[in-house]
């Protein structure tokens, strides 16, 4: 698969302060998450002429230029099925068709298939050939990924991380930052690290926390200044998790073990 990965600034507190378009294919190319209209993505456009545009979700800084790319190359825009609603207001512009997880669409280097990762956006889905994958929000190759309620949900990006896992994939090109190398040592990092949290999240309850402040203060060491209310919506997708599962209490403001 001809793989053209354009990063594009964009108001976006990812990695590096840009995010990623992505063109796949040499011929009938799908564009994918075109954050803002650039030089840059105006030329790998013109070059790629792509016959398809779509978006892994529907976060600001991922769907930014999706009607000025849809219309300047007259492509189909594709929006995931049951979410048609919710794209339209993101990217104020109607998909041309929908798709659901297991769908491909077909450009001229082969099928991309559509496979299902919600966890960071209830509606995130990757792209996948053969050998890799396009995931958005789902890994990146440093640092750790936000998954904050109350659109977060941790117990499906945790599942959504396990999958790809197990597709074995050689390279995966994320929505931020550098091309992903080792996506098996990757995935398996972010898993430990969310694990890891709720490990802390769980023992700050335990020791007496019982609201998300107290939770968020006992469960980071770090320092939390100018992300403060990411790590708190982190928190509150953890407590979320945890009383699905049945280990604790939370009402959205009070936890009880």
């Amino acid at each position: 698969m001809d793989v053209s990965r354009v990063p594009v600034e964009t108001a976006t507190r990812g990695p590096g302060g840009a995010t990623n378009a992505y063109l796949l294919g040499s011929d009938s190319a799908l564009l994918i998450d075109p954050a803002a209209r650039t030089d840059t993505l105006d030329d790998a456009v013109a070059a790629a002429d792509p016959s398809h545009v779509a978006v892994t979700h529907h976060h600001p800084d991922h769907v930014g230029a999706v009607a000025d790319y849809a219309d300047a190359c007259n492509g189909t825009l594709w929006a995931h099925a049951g979410r048609a609603e919710a794209f339209e207001r993101a990217t104020g512009v109607a998909p041309d068709r929908r798709f659901r997880p297991g769908d491909r669409i077909q450009t001229g280097d082969g099928p991309i298939e559509i496979v299902d990762t919600p966890g960071h956006a209830q509606e995130h889905v990757a792209f996948a050939w053969g050998e890799g994958a396009v995931v958005g929000d789902l890994a990146v190759a440093a640092g750790s990924v936000v998954v904050g309620a109350p659109e977060g949900d941790m117990r499906a990006y945790l599942t959504s991380l396990r999958r790809l896992r197990g597709r074995g994939f050689e390279t995966l090109y994320p929505g931020h930052g550098p091309v992903i190398e080792d996506p098996e040592a990757t995935l398996t990092r972010l898993l430990d690290h969310r694990l890891d949290r709720e490990r802390t999240v769980r023992d700050a309850v335990a020791d007496g926390a019982r609201t998300v402040e107290a939770v968020l203060d006992g469960a980071y060491e770090k320092d939390l200044t100018g992300v403060r209310d990411l790590a708190r919506a982190t928190v509150r997708a953890h407590l979320e998790k945890l009383a699905v599962e049945g280990d604790l209490d939370f009402d959205g403001e009070r936890v009880e073990r």
